[in-house]
């Protein structure tokens, strides 16, 4: 199954997709794609919903609706520095021996296909194209074996990284990571069992036509069962928590020169059995 949201008159309405083109409002579900939703066996409960259901539900053209992000703001979003050995070497930094751990602020949430907004004063904006996953239940202390039960589904994040700000101003990323927009999120949520192997699957991204990521999962120097066990080793992660993995080689200050977002560029990028995203660039006034 696939889950997304849109936006209506009436706000933002939760649905999945029929196919690639259609969706189906499930607003008369009841609930939001979001931590009880996760919670409450929200999965199953919208499984037989939509069996029920579905050919009655409100449909719409995917190219008719603006999407939101395809799961409700969750209570955070915790990333992974430096996770492709490819990345790692064009950042001129050491494979890290564990993994390397900053959160985004969850005002970042944004639609898959929202202009990103360059807020004032920087200077270095840059792309990652990511993985991201979502936490079913709740997790702490899990092991590496049981990891994987705690996977809901994945999705996109393109996750938009400040440098100057993330790497000249204090040293601490979050500063960096955390810009209204910097982290669009879908077009959908894929349920786990529609991504047998989240550790082998091609992403892209490319600025204005130019492919500039262009790599595979299987670069991961931590993979999704190492990750889900080392962070809940640290914090609690409530279902709905979004965990994204890092990206691949090719971002912006690994070019050489260096190149950086600019107002009226166009970032597409994708995930093998994903979908895309594609976001035009805007300057904040």
């Amino acid at each position: 199954m696939k889950l997304t949201r849109f936006h209506n008159d009436a706000g933002i309405a939760p649905a999945v997709f029929a196919d690639e083109q259609t969706l189906l409002d499930c607003s008369s579900f009841g609930q939001d794609w979001n931590e009880d939703f996760f919670a409450g066996d929200g999965l199953a409960r919208l499984t037989d919903f939509v069996a029920t259901n579905g050919s009655s539900l409100p449909s719409h053209d995917v190219n008719d609706v603006r999407l939101a992000p395809a799961i409700a703001r969750p209570s955070k979003i915790v990333c992974i520095g430096l996770n492709y050995a490819k990345h790692a070497a064009e950042s001129g930094m050491d494979a890290p021996t564990e993994p390397v751990l900053f959160f985004k602020a969850t005002t970042a949430w944004s639609g898959p296909n929202d202009p990103v907004v360059i807020p004032r004063g920087s200077l270095k904006s840059d792309w990652e194209v990511e993985l991201a996953f979502v936490i079913g239940k709740r997790a702490k202390y899990v092991s590496i074996d049981d990891a994987m039960n705690h996977v809901a589904g994945y999705a996109i994040h393109n996750d938009y990284s400040e440098r100057h700000w993330q790497l000249e101003r204090g040293g601490q990323w979050v500063k960096g990571k955390s810009a209204d927009t910097y982290a669009p999120f879908g077009p959908f949520m894929a349920t786990a069992d529609e991504v047998p192997n989240p550790d082998n699957l091609h992403l892209w991204l490319k600025r204005n036509g130019q492919t500039l990521q262009d790599s595979n999962t299987s670069d991961f120097i931590f993979g999704i069962k190492e990750v889900v066990s080392y962070v809940s080793q640290f914090m609690t992660l409530l279902p709905g928590d979004v965990i994204s993995t890092g990206t691949p080689a090719g971002v912006g200050l690994g070019l050489k020169p260096p190149e950086f977002l600019k107002a009226g560029d166009v970032i597409e990028l994708g995930i093998e059995g994903l979908g895309v995203q594609k976001q035009t660039a805007v300057q904040e006034e």
